[in-house]
């Protein structure tokens, strides 16, 4: 678009000229934006240069006032897909501007932004709540924009190409094109700029992905290299004659003589005696429409794939994996059998087919048609997804019914994802194996997203969204590793004022989950341009990642609490750097005064706190076992709960409710608790859920942290109670409220035969009572209104919603995790602003 001219223009017969320099910001990078602004750069007739600053566009562009408007108007409203413009900020510019005549250049090479000659917009608000680029502190995109090397999903013009039997890539599971398709998963390592090898926009370089063994044909080249198509310098196009293909292999027989009927033998899909992409499809459809589980191989892993509405398959599934009550997420083949599943408004489906394509939780329809009622296991509300890759759409498109997917790993494992260590680490998981001769390069698992409150929340960071930048309102002077927690673990690497939160691989409990750890970590460091200087962990020393943390010298680590890093994490993504109100509803964390924590309400900032509130202490049978046994937790609570001047709860009232205990269990649990054995003491709200729903007989045994919870929550839906009797009293300066008495108002009201939902309903009345009151005490006090909620327990929507409402009600400004996870996985996050803002403050 260079437009030379052939002969100098005088001054004189030149129109009115402007110079502004134009600040895009958004989904903006990696996505053909700068190719799209050339086009329309040069429509109205207007000479300039656009070129990548970090994660903006900049462009500066000359004309007739008029053609500028237009120019603004239209980069403003009119972006390409995938791009997502945020802002459009505009500069007037004087003295050297693009000359007439010039035309329109694309600069390739990323600059530091220019400071001088205008400003980027800043807003602030509420509690020191800063935006840079004056984007809002909690858009739409509930992940930020995405990065420009994301997975994107299987975009329209490719599905009808996928379908169309006269298109050369019909039925063709890896077809892709500029808009959609694996990114992410093909890169061994993530290049220092945070730009795909191809930058989306230039020319083809495969030799760093998981493409590098496939040469483009001629056709495929030629689209490549054709500026009018959508192939147009696509990052991994391919077709059925330069492409992967699939491969299929059935288990192993259980004898362990075999592999089925295909003795062994690995089946793929080009030439000779070997199955095509459609046979291989097709074997893969016959054994799910069977009954039977697949293990099939997606962009970031192996998933294992059944029937949906098949009770058999999905109880199949079940008790090989041995995920009795886990969620198991649907894939619907499209919106029509979704909105049959699910109750969906319209934000629900804005989330289901947006480029991330997640996975979004939504309250079950009380059919629950078409899927079976072991796929929810109990609770209200389902995972639901729409095909993300072609291949998906293929095999929901042939078996014409939804599916279960979950991922494919054995217990405390991560995802599989070599072709080779498939069938020995998922023997006994699955009765196929659909893979595919394309290297999974990182191992990534499905976002989880769903909508509280009318808007869009994270609850798992993952595929479509990892890594891209969360901003820090306090920018990290050099770059900061997170470790992290333990549970749901996540590490985040943080540099100037964006941190990057790794993939969800799970609890880091084990020496596999933690080399997981170590590769992420080792593709994330590029990101911020160096390596890190500082680490932020945990208080807990015991924590895998806080020994990791114990590799760097004792002046460059910084310990965070975790609850405050719960809150703070909150806090930072909302732009809050002034004090607020940090109510942490969570499982069990090292406290400074060396006990549990976990029920706690903190005047705080991103650099410290002071503890304003809290839960009574219980002692905790078994430790970190405590979360699976809901009832042994309750016998904690009331043998040996933290006395506070409230009356003893009735000893009858209490054998009542454990006389499905042995005599000798019983006596066990008693004497763990009141002599301190493997019992330590927590002020954890999510341990005081556990045991309301162990008491009511809803889990007394608990498949994984947060089920009983869960129960609980469904059991109190659509019922609205009065509160049960609490107090609240003052113990060493700290407001504390008292759950003894709650407790024995719900052994009452199970002796005199109150149904379950309404004990469970007014639970969660009391607890919003309570949450209430600790933060009038506590904003009274320190002349705060701006509450940041977090933590594990929050991922009750049915308490999330009451809470938000009772303390807007009182006049605070309440906030909720949106970009990063509630849960533990939001930890490293917080980690990191912490962290960040104590060093900005030295």
């Amino acid at each position: 678009m260079s437009g030379a001219i052939t002969r100098p223009v005088p001054e004189s017969e030149l129109p009115a000229r402007q110079a502004q320099r134009v600040l895009v910001a958004g989904s903006v990078v990696g996505v053909g934006l700068r190719r799209h602004l050339s086009l329309v750069a040069g429509e109205c007739g207007l000479d300039g240069t656009a070129r990548t600053v970090r994660d903006q566009v900049v462009v500066e562009v000359a004309g007739p006032p008029a053609a500028l408007t237009e120019f603004v108007h239209r980069v403003s409203t009119q972006a390409p897909r995938p791009a997502r413009v945020s802002l459009v900020d505009v500069v007037e510019l004087e003295g050297m501007t693009p000359h007439p005549g010039t035309g329109f250049r694309v600069l390739f090479d990323d600059v530091d932004p220019p400071v001088a000659g205008g400003h980027v917009g800043t807003s602030t608000s509420g509690a020191g709540r800063t935006s840079r680029h004056g984007l809002p502190s909690s858009g739409t995109e509930p992940a930020g924009e995405l990065p420009p090397w994301a997975d994107r999903a299987v975009c329209p013009a490719c599905l009808r190409e996928l379908f169309d039997p006269a298109d050369r890539r019909y039925r063709y599971p890896f077809l892709s094109c500029r808009h959609c398709g694996p990114r992410h998963s093909l890169l061994a390592e993530l290049p220092p700029d945070g730009m795909f090898p191809a930058h989306g926009e230039g020319p083809d370089d495969r030799a760093g992905t998981a493409l590098a063994g496939f040469a483009l044909c001629a056709a495929c080249a030629a689209e490549r290299e054709d500026p009018a198509g959508r192939r147009h310098h696509a990052p991994a196009p391919a077709c059925p004659d330069c492409g992967p293909h699939l491969t299929w292999r059935t288990a192993p027989s259980g004898d362990g003589s075999g592999w089925g009927d295909t003795g062994g033998r690995l089946w793929a899909g080009r030439s000779g005696d070997r199955l095509s992409d459609a046979e291989a499809l097709a074997a893969a459809v016959e054994t799910v429409a069977a009954g039977g589980v697949v293990a099939v191989k997606g962009p970031g892993g192996y998933q294992l794939v059944c029937d949906a509405t098949a009770p058999r398959a999905v109880a199949r599934l079940r008790s090989r994996t041995h995920r009795w009550t886990r969620p198991l997420t649907v894939l619907a083949p499209d919106l029509s059998v979704a909105r049959a599943v699910a109750d969906l408004a319209s934000a629900e489906l804005d989330l289901l087919v947006s480029p991330s394509r997640p996975v979004v939780l939504a309250p079950l329809r009380r059919s629950r048609l078409p899927i079976a009622a072991g796929v929810s296991a109990g609770s209200d509300h389902v995972g639901l997804a729409l095909p993300s890759t072609p291949l998906q759409a293929l095999l929901v498109h042939d078996l014409d019914r939804p599916l279960v997917v979950t991922g494919a790993h054995p217990a405390e494992e991560p995802v599989v994802v070599d072709d080779a260590d498939a069938p020995a680490r998922l023997a006994g998981l699955a009765d196929g194996f659909l893979g595919h001769d394309l290297p999974v390069r990182t191992r990534t698992r499905d976002s989880v997203l769903w909508v509280l409150r009318g808007r869009p929340a994270v609850l798992r960071r993952g595929r479509g969204l990892v890594p891209g930048a969360v901003r820090l309102p306090v920018p990290a002077r050099q770059p900061v590793l997170a470790v992290g927690a333990q549970l749901s673990h996540t590490c985040t690497v943080a540099g100037d004022s964006r941190a990057y939160v790794g993939e969800q691989l799970g609890d880091l409990t084990s020496p596999a989950k933690l080399d997981a750890f170590e590769r992420e970590l080792s593709r994330l460091v590029p990101l911020v341009g160096g390596t890190p200087t500082t680490v932020a962990h945990d208080l807990n020393p015991g924590y895998l990642a806080s020994q990791y943390a114990r590799r760097w010298p004792r002046d460059r680590r910084i310990a965070v609490q975790h609850h405050h890093a719960h809150v703070a994490a909150c806090a930072a993504e909302h732009g809050v750097t002034g004090t607020f109100l940090g109510v942490a509803y969570d499982g069990p964390g090292l406290g400074d005064d060396g006990t549990l924590w976990g029920g706690e309400v903190l005047v705080a900032d991103l650099r410290g706190y002071r503890r304003a509130g809290r839960f009574g202490r219980a002692p905790l049978p078994g430790g970190e076992l405590a979360a699976r046994t809901p009832l042994r937790t309750a016998l904690g609570y009331l043998l040996a709960g933290e006395r506070l001047g409230g009356a003893p709860i009735d000893p009858d009232l209490i054998a009542a409710r454990t006389e499905r205990l042995s005599a000798r269990e019983l006596e066990t649990v008693r004497r763990m608790v009141t002599g301190g054995v493997n019992s330590p003491p927590a002020s954890s709200a999510a341990r005081l859920l556990d045991a309301v729903a162990g008491l009511l007989g809803l889990r007394e045994d608990a498949a994984y942290e947060g089920e009983a919870a869960t129960v609980l929550e469904t059991a109190a839906r659509g019922r609205r109670e009065e509160e049960l009797p609490w107090r609240i009293v003052t113990a060493d300066e700290v407001r504390v409220y008292d759950p003894a008495v709650t407790l024995a108002a719900v052994l009452s009201g199970v002796a005199d035969g109150v149904s379950v939902g309404r004990l469970a309903a007014a639970f969660h009345a009391t607890l919003v009572a309570v949450t209430v009151a600790l933060c009038k005490d506590a904003g009274r006090e320190a002349g705060v209104r701006t509450v940041c909620l977090a933590g594990s327990t929050f991922t009750n929507r049915l308490l999330t919603s009451a809470v938000v409402d009772a303390l807007g009600r009182e006049g605070f400004e309440v906030l909720l995790p949106e970009q990063v996870p509630t849960d533990d996985s939001g930890v490293s996050y917080g980690q990191a602003a912490v962290a960040a803002a104590r060093m900005a403050a030295e």
